[in-house]
């Protein structure tokens, strides 16, 4: 069992709680992208013992950060949106020379690569465009309701396994959020079940898909995530402060996630 994957899996569970920031983003700046899909991808296979050794701590610390840190976060994010999403902006900021040298770009990277890594970007950072539904927790469950929720987990995992695009903001845009937060919040198993079936469904397919072409194009499959990871930039940042206060908030946490980034260089990126 690779037990430090609980960290890692509570960074991503806790990002993927947040409108504008991807679970997917966050195992890229780990370094464990390519893992992670190869291991869904492996369950199958005659070595599924070892990628349920790599995905069982990190499931783990998925669940744990989503279900203890969802009333945090959602305080957070009511109250302190802007310093939270400048945080996350400096740890993507940060760690993208990481990614690039992972990728060795200056040696691999052609002019294809460039356009495929600019299509990301773009794509991407059009999502910071489009307009999150006015919602409220929706209270009258009905089979539609249910259906609804099925597949808005399907289509926000698929979402999610994508770096720099957010399944929470998918499910913002959808009108769905907040009824899940709260479900989450206060244990609502019937919303949690549906939701969770059409997440691991919309995570195993997205993945299958990921892996083809990671397998048969690497390159330039990693120049296009690594456009997708800049991309998503345009998505998490907030705007600038508007009073003195929040912008010195505003400042130690992009800081601090510099920082972040800097110990995860070291730490993911050196071994």
């Amino acid at each position: 069992m690779e037990w430090k994957n609980i960290y890692r899996g509570m960074m991503m569970g806790a990002s993927d709680v947040i409108p504008g920031v991807s679970g997917g983003t966050i195992a890229v700046l780990l370094g464990i992208y390519d893992r992670l899909i190869a291991a869904i991808n492996g369950l199958m296979s005659k070595e599924w013992k070892k990628h349920l050794g790599f995905l069982i701590p990190l499931g783990l610390g998925i669940v744990t950060a989503i279900f203890s840190l969802a009333k945090l976060i959602e305080w957070l994010f009511e109250h302190y949106p802007g310093p939270m999403q400048f945080f996350f902006l400096g740890l993507i900021i940060g760690i993208l020379p990481n990614l690039l040298q992972k990728a060795d770009a200056k040696k691999t990277f052609k002019l294809k690569h460039i356009v495929l890594l600019l299509i990301g970007a773009v794509l991407v950072g059009s999502m910071g465009f489009m307009q999150e539904a006015e919602e409220a927790v929706i209270e009258n469950l009905t089979i539609s309701t249910y259906v609804l929720l099925f597949f808005s987990g399907f289509i926000a995992s698929a979402a999610m396994v994508l770096p720099g695009i957010s399944g929470s903001f998918i499910l913002m845009v959808i009108g769905v959020y907040y009824t899940i937060i709260s479900a989450i919040s206060n244990l609502q198993l019937d919303v949690i079940a549906v939701v969770g079936i059409g997440i691991v469904i919309g995570i195993v397919t997205m993945s299958k898909i990921v892996n083809y072409f990671l397998t048969n194009f690497h390159t330039a499959t990693f120049a296009l995530i690594i456009g997708l990871v800049i991309g998503s930039i345009v998505v998490v940042f907030p705007g600038w402060p508007t009073t003195g206060g929040l912008v010195g908030i505003s400042i130690v946490t992009f800081a601090t996630g510099l920082f972040v980034a800097y110990i995860l260089g070291r730490v993911e990126y050196k071994e």
